[in-house]
This record gives structure tokens, C-alpha cells and sequence, in this order.
């Protein structure tokens, strides 16, 4: 398990067994069994420093940090963690085709997904798949994993909005592709 313990202007994150984490600057590397993900922080008052199995976020002003550094901190924080539950479980995220009035095909074709007849279109809707995100489609759902958690929820958000209805009710017209589970937590 991942834990986070903040004291005064820091912020200290345990290091999951397995997982090998490398500290340059403020670029972080993370190995573990599912891959390698690496990640450069543009905010400069951060220092990260690995010390004894422990990430130590910190900020670089004599005084305690302000709140906003601190909020900033944390999502750094929350950062780290979610790459290092990325290389040792993954992320996955399923959707679901929905339709009531035109059958939807979707087919996976390299970096997009072609979603056909959407509402009797003439022309099929393309939405991107982000590079390290494996897309299988079965029937009517369709399942995104990867190890990175940002690249997965993106490709999920591309597709569902793709299917996005437009100019017509969507109290009657409730066809799309939804997002029903995310990392394992149904919606």
C-alpha cells in the first residue's frame, strides 16, 4: 500500500516493493514488473529526494509553504504514487456500447477507434487511442488498459466524447459509448 505523510513543508511517499524508483532533478523514473514510466515536473520550488525506500517532496522557500505549494505538492505526490500502482498492477478502464435506434459498429484500427453508423451517420466518428493503451472490443464493451493512468482515462474520455450527442434530446436519443468502470471502481 501507498502512503503519504506530510510533515510541516514536505510531503514523504513510501516506495511499493518492486518497484525500482530513480530521482534526477525533478524527473522521476518508476520500474516495475508491467514496465517503466518516467515523468519531468516543470514546478521549480519542488525538490524530490529517495532516501531510505521514502520519496521526500519539499519546497525550496525558508519559510513554510503556502498553501497552493502545498495543494501543488500533493498533487505531485498523487502523481508519483499513481505511476508506481501503474507498473506493478495497471489501470483498466470499461466502457459500454450503447444504442437504441441505429446499431453501432466499433472496430479498433491502430491508433483510433471507428465508431460506424453512430445515430445513422453516413460517415464513421474516429476518436484517438493515446500511445501504451490496449483497446479490446467484445461485443457491446469494449476494455482500455495500460500502465499509465493519464493516457488510459484520456483514451476512455476521447471515445465517450466522440459519441457525444449533439442538437437532439438526450432524454430520447441516449445512444453512446459510456465509461461504466474506472480503474476498477464501477461508476
Amino acid at each position: 500500500m501507498v502512503s503519504q505523510k506530510q510533515h510541516g513543508g514536505s510531503i514523504v511517499v513510501e516506495i511499493i516493493d518492486d518497484v525500482e524508483v530513480e530521482v534526477k532533478g525533478r524527473t522521476i523514473n518508476v520500474r516495475g514488473k508491467l514496465g517503466e514510466l518516467n515523468r519531468k515536473f516543470s514546478e521549480d520550488f519542488v525538490h524530490l529526494d529517495k532516501e531510505n525506500g521514502k520519496i521526500k517532496l519539499w519546497a525550496k522557500s525558508k519559510r513554510f509553504p503556502k498553501r497552493k505549494q502545498m495543494a501543488i505538492m500533493g498533487a505531485i505526490a498523487g502523481h508519483i504514487k499513481n505511476m508506481m500502482d501503474g507498473v506493478t498492477k495497471g489501470f483498466k478502464y470499461k466502457m459500454k456500447v450503447v444504442y437504441s435506434h441505429f446499431p453501432m459498429k466499433v472496430n479498433a484500427n491502430g491508433d483510433h477507434i471507428l465508431i460506424d453508423n453512430f445515430l445513422g451517420e453516413k460517415y464513421p466518428r474516429k476518436s484517438k487511442v493515446l500511445d501504451g493503451v490496449d483497446v479490446k472490443i467484445n461485443g457491446q464493451e469494449i476494455v482500455l488498459s495500460g500502465i499509465d493512468k493519464e493516457k488510459v482515462g484520456q483514451t476512455a474520455a476521447n471515445i465517450e466524447q466522440s459519441t457525444r450527442v449533439k442538437n437532439l434530446d438526450i432524454r430520447v436519443f441516449q445512444d453512446g459509448i459510456y465509461i461504466i468502470e474506472k480503474a476498477g471502481k464501477p461508476i
